[in-house]
C-alpha cells in the first residue's frame, strides 16, 4: 500500500532510507544526534529506563529494525513457555464448539464456532477440548433468558430431547431461568438471568468442585465431590431450548471477569504477541508524548490531546517502523480487544466531548496510512465488534458509565469518514447490525443496577381502572402517599436525566450515519446507509414466520425513537435552508413511492394485494410502468384502476399465479443454488454476541450447512420498475437535472410542493415500515409490568385489610398475614422501580410523542394517496396497520403515566383517523381481509368510548351516511359479527338497559375493550333511520341477512348446549362412580357462549332498528313488510319459548354456571325481546299494534306462558309437583329495578295483559280445527291452497 500526504510517498514494507548521507538532507530527516535521543526516547528498554547516553547503542533508521527486533526478542524465552499445552487439558489449543460430532437436537452455530442458538426441543452441545486436572474457567454469554442449562458434561453423557447437560450422571449444570442446579436431581441455586449477563462457569478438579458466577459475582459452590479419576475428563457444554441462545468465550478473547485467582481459561491468552502488541503500543504513545524542536535541537513533551503528524518525516518513519511490528497483531480479536481498545478508551477517559479528543482521528489516519487495506479492515472490524459485546454485555450501574463509556469510542471511530464509510458499508449492517447500539437494556434485577440508591423512595397507585386511569384523585391522597409518589418521581426524574446522556450519544451515531456531506472518496454515508437499512428491513419483514431471524423487537423499539429523533433533526435543518419545504410536523410520504418502483417493498402486502396481483387485475392498463422512461412517468402516472376488477380477480387465482413464477424461476435456477436455497437462513447476529456473517445449522443426521441469506433474486418477479439496493445511487434517490428521483411519476392530485430530500422521504418510510414489524407488540407486552404493579397492590391492600380485621386471639394468622405483607411490599419495591426504568426508556412523554408523530405521519400519508384514485391500490398495508396500532398504543399504553389528549392537535387528529376508518372499513380498493377485519375492529373500538365516538361524529356528513350506508349491507358473504356489535354500541338502548355485570354482545376479540358503559350516538341513528326509511331495497335486505344470521346463531346455541348437557350428565355419573369431576372441554363451551353473545347482539339490533323505523314492519303498504314481521315474530317466539320453558336446557345451562358460560343468563337474551316486543305492541299507534298482535299470535309458536314469565308469572307444571319457593327462584324482570325503570316495567305490564286479552279473544273465535283441515306439511295452518293437476294440498 502506498502512502499519501505530506509529499512523501512509500511502501509500508518498503520504507527504508537510502545509506546515502545526503539523503537525510533531502527527505528532512532531523541530525544524526537529535534523531538518535528521539529513538532512543521512543524505543525504550523493557524496563522503561534509558542507559546512559556514553553506554548506549547510535540508533538511525539503518539499524532501527535490528534494535527493534532485539527489543521485541527480549522476554520471549519466557513467554513461549506459557503458550505450550497446560497441562490438565487435551483437545485443541483453539477451543469451539464441537459442530461434527459432539451435539444433540437442532441446532445453529455460528461461523466462529462460539455461538449457538437452539432450533429444537432441547438441543445439546460441547465444546472441542476438555479437562482432567487444575483449576479451569470459561464465560458464556446471554443473548436470551430463557431455558438453558449451562455447565460441564463428559464424553460418555448421553443426551436427547428430553434430558441435556445436569439430567445425567457425571454432567452439572446451572439454570438460571429457572433458578435451579442440576445434576440428575435438582435444587434451587443462584439468581435469575436476564439477556446480557455473563454466566462463569469454573470446574476445580483438584478439591472436585463445581462453581458459577453471574457478572462476576460468585454464586457459591455448585456441586462439590464430582466425580474424577482415570478416564474422567469434563467438557464444557450447554442445553438449550428453541430460540434461546448463547456465546461462549473460552479464551479467545479476554475473559470479561476473569478476578478469580487460580482459574485459567481454557484457551491459553496469546502471551508472546500480547507483550509484544504492549511494547509496540507503548512506543506509540511515546511518539505521541515526544516533540521535535528542531530550531533548539532538543525533545520536548507534547500535549497529546492535541497532537498532529503535520507531515513530519522524521516521525512518520517512526511510526511506519513501529507498524510494521503493530499491523500484523492488530488482526487478531484478542489484541484488538485488550490492548488497542482499552488504548483508545484511556484517551476519552479525561472527559469532555468527543470532539475534544481528535488524536483518535489522528490514529485512524494513521492505520490507514501506514497499514495494509486488509488489516486495517479486519482491525476496524475487530474493534467495533469489541465495543458493541463490551456495550451489550456491561452491567448496568446508577450513572450508566459503562455504556456511555463505550458509545463514545464508537462516536470517536465513525467520525473519521473513511473509517466510517468503511464500517458502514462491510461491518455495521452486515456483521454487526448497529440496532444494538441503540438498546438500553432493562435491569432484571434492581439491586445490581444501583436502582435502590438512585430511586430510594418507591411509590404505585393504589387502583387502576379498566380505562387504566387511576381510580384515586391526587386530592384524595394522605399527606404520607403525596409526599412518597413526590419522592418517587424525583428518582424518575434522576433516571431521566442519566438515560437522557445514553439516548443522545445513540442519536449521534445515527447522525454520523445519516451523513450526506461527506461525499469525499465516495458516496456519502446516508446513502450506504439506506441501502443497507432497506436490506435490514427485507430480512426482518421477509422471515416474520421464524422467530429465530427477527431482530429482538426489544431492540427495535429504542432504534424506531432514535432514529426518529435523527430524521426530524435533518429534515428541520434541510427546512431551515429551504423555506419552501415542509416542516417535520408535516411530514408525509408521497404516494408515487408506493408504485413508481423506485423503492423496494420486498413481498409485502398492497392494499389492493400483492404487487404480481396488481399486475395481473391491471392487465394491460400498467404495463408501461414496466419501461416508462422516468422523464415521462410523471405525465403518464395517472392509471386507472376499475375496482369491480380489483374484486374479480379472487385471492386463489393469485394463488396460482404466484405458484407459476415460483416454478418458473425455480427451472431457472442452477442446481448448486437449489441445494442450498431451502436451508433456514438466519443472521448470527441475534442469535450470538459473537455476530458472526454466516452459521451452520446442525441436526442429529451430523447435517452441517452454510446458510446463505434470502437471495433478492427471487423477489425480482414482483417488481413493476425496481433497482436492487446495491445497484442505487445518489442520483436514483435524490435525483438531478429533471429527474426526480424517488419521487418520479407524481400524480396530479398530488401538490407540486417540495417536501424534504427524497433520501429522509425513505428513512421515513422504513421507520413506519418498522413499527408495524415489532415495534407495537413490543410496547403492549411491557405494559405487562405496569398490570403487575396494579396486581400486587391490590393484593397488598386486601392483605392490610385482613390484617386490620384479623382478632387479636389468632396470632398464627395474624403471622401469616405479616408475611404475605412483606412479601408483596418487597415485590411491589422492585416492580416499581424496574416500572420507573421502563416508563422513562419507553413510555415516557418524549418517546409518546414520537408515536404521536408517527400517527399523524401515516394519516397524512392514507389522505394523500386516498385522493389519487385507483393508485391507492398500490400503498402497502402496513400505513393503515400503523395508524390504528399507534392510535392504539396512545391510548391503552402510555396512560396513566402520559395523557393523550394533552397532545397538541389531539382532537383534529381523532377526527381525521375517524374519517379514515368510516372511508376505507368497506374500501373495495381494499381487497387483503385481514386489513380489513383489522380496519373494522378498530372503528368497533372507536365507537366505545364517548370521546372517539364525538370524533366519528365531527368527520363531514357525507362520509358518515357513506359509512351507515356500509353498515347497513347485507351480512352474507362478509364478516358481520364486528358490524353487528358496532350497530349495537351506538344504539342508545331505550326500551330496557342490558345489566352491566353481564356481556352484552361482544365479539371474542382482545384488541375490542371490554363492556363499557352505552354511549349512543343519536346522530348516527338518525343516519341510519334515514337510510332504512328512504331506501327500500336496503331495509328488507339487511333485516332479512340479520334474521337469517340470529336464525342461525340461536340454533347453534341450542344444539351445543344440548350436546353439553348430556355430555356433562354422563360426566357427573361416571365421577360419581370414579369421585372425579371432568366437564365439558373448555373450547366448546367457549364457541356456545360466543353464539348467545351473537344471538343477544342481533336482538339489540332487531330492537334499534324496530324502534329507529318501526313503519318497515308495520307499513304493509312496503312490498316487504308483512313477510319480515311474520319472520321477526316467528324467532322471537322461538326464542322465548327455548328460554321460559320451566327446567328446560337453558334453565340447567344457567343454573351450572359453567367456567366459560357466565355470559349465559336469562336477562340480556329476555330484555332485547322484550324491548323489541314493548315497541311493536305498546309504542305504536294503534294500527300497527293491532297488525303485530295478529302475526305475534298467529304464529303456531306463541305462547302466553313465555310472555308470562318476563314478569315471574310462572304457571306449575302439571306433570310434576310445584317446588318449594324457597327451591326455586323465578325470573323477572322486577328484579332488576336498578337497571329498569318504573315507567318501563309499566309498559311490560301493559304488553302482557294486551296480549291476554288478545289471546283470549282470539280462542274464542277460532273454531276447532281437525286434523283433516290443517296442512300436511306443517300441521299449524288450515288447507288453503290445492295443487293442481298434482291434487296436493298445503297451507302455501
Amino acid at each position: 500500500m502506498m502512502s499519501r500526504g505530506a509529499g512523501t510517498a512509500f511502501s509500508r514494507k518498503n520504507y527504508r532510507l537510502s545509506t546515502e548521507p545526503e539523503k537525510s538532507k533531502v527527505t528532512g530527516i532531523v541530525n544524526s544526534r537529535l534523531l538518535n535521543d528521539y529513538l532512543h526516547r521512543v524505543f525504550t528498554n523493557a524496563d522503561g529506563n534509558q542507559p546512559a547516553a556514553a553506554y548506549r547503542k547510535h540508533l538511525t533508521f539503518q539499524n532501527l529494525q535490528e534494535h527493534l527486533d532485539q527489543l521485541l526478542a527480549e522476554e520471549n524465552g519466557s513467554e513461549d513457555s506459557r503458550d505450550q499445552v497446560a497441562e490438565g487439558r487435551l483437545g485443541p489449543s483453539a477451543v469451539v464448539l464441537d459442530h461434527t460430532s459432539g451435539f444433540e437436537g437442532l441446532l445453529l452455530v455460528d461461523d466462529d464456532l462460539l455461538g449457538v442458538i437452539g432450533h429444537s426441543n432441547f438441543g445439546s452441545i460441547r465444546a472441542t477440548t476438555c479437562v482432567y486436572k487444575g483449576k479451569w474457567i470459561y464465560e458464556v454469554l446471554i443473548s436470551s433468558q430463557g431455558l438453558m442449562q449451562i455447565g460441564w458434561c463428559t464424553l460418555n453423557c448421553r443426551f436427547n430431547q428430553e434430558e441435556g447437560v445436569g439430567d445425567t450422571p457425571d454432567s452439572y449444570a446451572y439454570d438460571g431461568n429457572r433458578v435451579r442446579k442440576w445434576n440428575v436431581t435438582t435444587t434451587n441455586y443462584g439468581k435469575s438471568w436476564a439477556a446480557g449477563d455473563i454466566v462463569s462457569c469454573l470446574i476445580d478438579l483438584d478439591e472436585g468442585t463445581i462453581a458459577f458466577c453471574l457478572n462476576g459475582v460468585s454464586l457459591g459452590t455448585a456441586f462439590d465431590n464430582i466425580t474424577r479419576g482415570a478416564g474422567m475428563a469434563y467438557f464444557p457444554a450447554i442445553s438449550l431450548s428453541f430460540k434461546e441462545s448463547v456465546a461462549f468465550n473460552f479464551g479467545s478473547r479476554p475473559l470479561r471477569y476473569p478476578l478469580v485467582e487460580g482459574y485459567r481459561p481454557l484457551q491459553d491468552p496469546p502471551m508472546s504477541d500480547l507483550v509484544k502488541a504492549r511494547k509496540l503500543l507503548g512506543y506509540l504513545k511515546n511518539v505521541i508524548h515526544t516533540g521535535i524542536d528542531v530550531p533548539e535541537g532538543k525533545l520536548v513533551e507534547k500535549d497529546t490531546s492535541m497532537w498532529q503528524l503535520q507531515g513530519e518525516p522524521t516521525v512518520l518513519i517512526t511510526l511506519a517502523h513501529i507498524f510494521n511490528y503493530l499491523s500484523p497483531l492488530m488482526c487478531k480479536v484478542y489484541l484488538v480487544e485488550d490492548v488497542l481498545m482499552t488504548f483508545l478508551l484511556s484517551i476519552l477517559e479525561r472527559g469532555g466531548a468527543v470532539e475534544a479528543h481528535p488524536l483518535i482521528q489522528q490514529l485512524l489516519d494513521l492505520m490507514w496510512l501506514l497499514m495494509e487495506e486488509y488489516e486495517v479492515h479486519e482491525c476496524l472490524k475487530q474493534l467495533l465488534m469489541s465495543l458493541l459485546r463490551a456495550y451489550r454485555f456491561s452491567p448496568i450501574i446508577p450513572d450508566l458509565g459503562l455504556q456511555i463509556h463505550y458509545l463514545r469510542l464508537t462516536i470517536a471511530v465513525l467520525k473519521h469518514e473513511k473509517s466510517r464509510k468503511y464500517l458502514l458499508s462491510n461491518v455495521l449492517f452486515d456483521v454487526l447490525r448497529s440496532v444494538v447500539f441503540f438498546y438500553i437494556k432493562s435491569p432484571l434485577r434492581v439491586e445490581e443496577a444501583g436502582l435502590q440508591e438512585l430511586i430510594p423512595t418507591t411509590w404505585w397507585p393504589n387502583r387502576f381502572t379498566k380505562e387504566g386511569k387511576e381510580s384515586k384523585e391526587v386530592k384524595d391522597e394522605s399527606a404520607e402517599e403525596r409526599l412518597r409518589r413526590r419522592a418517587y418521581e424525583r428518582g424518575c426524574q434522576r433516571l431521566k436525566k442519566r438515560i437522557e446522556v445514553v439516548e443522545g450519544l445513540q442519536v449521534q451515531i445515527l447522525k454520523l450515519l445519516l451523513n450526506n456531506k461527506d461525499r469525499g472518496g465516495g458516496e456519502a454515508s446516508r446513502y450506504i446507509f439506506l441501502n443497507k437499512f432497506r436490506k435490514f428491513l427485507q430480512e426482518n419483514a421477509s422471515n416474520r414466520g421464524n422467530l429465530t431471524v427477527l431482530c429482538p423487537p426489544e431492540y427495535m423499539v429504542c432504534f424506531l425513537h432514535r432514529l426518529i429523533t435523527a430524521l426530524r433533526f435533518f429534515w428541520d435543518g434541510h427546512k431551515a435552508k429551504t423555506p419552501a419545504a415542509m416542516s417535520s410536523e408535516e411530514a408525509y410520504v408521497p404516494p408515487q413511492l408506493f408504485y413508481n418502483g423506485k423503492v423496494d417493498y420486498f413481498d409485502l402486502q398492497r392494499l389492493g394485494g400483492l404487487l404480481s396481483h396488481l399486475k395481473k387485475t391491471l392487465k394491460g392498463k400498467c404495463s408501461h410502468f414496466q419501461y416508462l422512461h422516468p422523464d415521462d412517468l410523471a405525465a403518464k402516472a395517472n392509471v386507472l384502476i376499475d375496482p369491480a376488477e380489483l374484486q374479480a380477480v379472487t385471492m386463489d387465482d393469485l394463488d396460482e399465479d404466484e405458484e407459476s413464477a415460483t416454478s418458473a424461476a425455480q427451472s431457472q435456477r442452477p442446481s448448486a443454488a437449489l441445494a442450498i436455497g431451502g436451508a433456514l437462513a438466519r443472521p448470527g447476529w441475534l442469535s450470538s454476541p459473537t455476530l458472526g456473517r454466516a452459521n451452520r445449522f446442525l441436526s442429529t443426521a451430523a447435517v452441517s450447512l452454510m446458510n446463505p441469506r434470502r437471495p433478492l433474486g427471487t423477489l425480482d418477479k414482483i417488481k413493476v420498475r425496481t433497482l436492487s439496493v446495491e445497484q442505487r445511487t445518489e442520483e436514483d434517490i435524490e435525483g438531478s437535472h429533471g429527474n426526480e428521483g424517488l419521487l418520479v411519476g407524481r400524480p396530479p392530485e398530488e401538490p407540486d410542493q417540495p417536501i424534504t430530500e427524497n433520501s429522509l422521504l425513505e428513512v421515513l418510510d422504513g421507520i413506519v415500515m418498522m413499527y408495524n414489524l415489532s415495534v407495537h407488540q413490543q410496547l403492549g407486552k411491557m405494559v405487562g409490568v405496569s398490570d403487575d404493579v396494579n396486581e400486587y397492590a391490590m393484593a397488598l391492600k386486601d392483605t392490610e385489610e385482613k390484617i386490620s380485621r384479623c382478632p387479636k386471639r389468632r396470632r398464627d394468622i395474624h403471622e401469616e398475614l405479616l408475611k404475605s405483607q412483606k412479601v408483596f411490599s418487597e415485590k411491589l419495591n422492585h416492580l416499581s422501580r424496574r416500572l420507573a426504568w421502563i416508563n422513562v426508556t419507553i413510555y415516557s412523554k418524549e418517546k409518546m410523542q414520537d408515536v404521536y408523530w408517527l400517527l399523524r405521519v401515516c394519516i397524512r400519508t392514507i389522505e394523500h394517496g386516498d385522493r389519487t384514485g385507483s393508485l391507492f391500490a398500490f400503498m402497502p398495508e402496513f400505513y393503515l396497520s400503523v395508524a390504528m396500532n399507534s392510535y392504539s398504543a396512545l391510548k391503552n399504553y402510555f396512560s396513566p403515566v402520559n395523557s393523550m389528549e394533552e397532545l397538541p392537535g389531539y382532537e383534529e387528529t381523532l377526527m381525521r383517523l375517524a374519517a379514515i376508518l368510516a372511508k376505507h372499513f368497506a374500501d373495495s380498493r381494499i381487497v387483503g381481509t385481514d386489513i380489513r377485519d383489522s380496519l373494522m375492529q378498530a372503528l368497533a373500538s372507536y365507537v366505545c368510548y364517548p370521546h372517539s365516538l364525538r370524533a366519528v361524529e365531527r368527520i363531514p356528513e357525507e362520509q358518515r351516511i357513506c359509512m351507515m350506508k356500509n353498515l347497513l349491507a347485507p351480512y352474507e358473504q362478509r364478516p358481520w359479527a364486528q358490524t353487528n356489535w358496532i350497530l349495537v354500541r351506538l344504539w342508545r338502548v331505550s326500551i330496557l338497559h342490558p345489566c352491566p355485570s353481564l356481556r352484552l354482545g361482544q365479539p371474542e376479540d382482545a384488541s375490542l375493550p371490554s363492556l363499557q358503559k352505552p354511549c349512543p350516538s343519536t346522530l348516527l341513528q338518525r343516519h341510519m333511520a334515514d337510510l332504512l326509511r328512504s331506501d327500500r331495497d336496503l331495509a328488507p335486505s339487511f333485516l332479512n341477512s340479520v334474521l337469517n344470521q340470529l336464525n342461525w346463531a340461536f340454533s347453534e346455541f341450542i344444539g351445543m348446549i344440548q350436546e353439553a348437557t348430556v355430555s356433562i350428565a354422563s360426566q357427573i355419573q361416571q365421577a360419581a362412580e370414579r369421585l372425579e369431576r371432568n366437564f365439558v372441554d373448555s373450547r366448546q363451551l367457549k364457541v356456545c357462549a360466543t353464539c348467545f353473545d351473537l344471538s343477544v347482539s342481533l336482538l339489540r339490533v332487531l330492537e334499534m332498528t324496530v324502534t329507529l323505523a318501526p313503519e318497515i314492519f308495520l307499513d304493509w303498504n312496503r312490498p316487504s313488510s308483512e313477510l319480515l314481521l311474520r319472520r321477526l315474530a316467528q324467532l322471537l317466539n322461538q326464542v322465548l319459548n327455548r328460554v321460559t320453558a320451566e327446567r328446560n336446557l337453558f334453565d340447567r345451562v344457567v343454573n351450572l354456571r359453567l367456567p366459560g358460560l357466565e355470559s349465559v343468563d336469562h336477562y340480556p337474551i329476555l330484555v332485547a325481546v322484550t324491548g323489541i316486543l314493548v315497541r311493536l305492541l305498546v309504542d305504536t299507534d294503534v294500527q300497527g299494534a293491532e297488525r303485530a298482535t295478529v302475526v305475534l299470535l298467529a304464529d303456531p309458536c306463541f305462547q302466553l306462558r313465555s310472555i308470562q314469565y318476563l314478569l315471574g308469572h310462572a304457571e306449575p307444571s302439571a306433570l310434576a309437583p310445584a317446588a318449594p319457593a324457597t327451591d326455586k327462584r323465578h325470573f323477572s324482570l322486577h328484579t332488576y329495578t336498578e337497571y329498569i325503570s318504573m315507567e318501563e316495567l309499566a309498559k311490560v305490564d301493559k304488553m302482557l295483559s294486551h296480549l291476554s286479552e288478545e289471546s283470549k279473544q282470539a280462542a274464542a273465535t277460532t273454531l276447532p280445527t281437525s286434523e283433516e283441515d290443517l296442512c300436511p306439511i306443517c300441521y299449524a295452518h288450515p288447507i288453503s291452497a290445492v295443487f293442481r293437476p298434482c291434487s296436493h294440498k298445503s297451507c302455501k
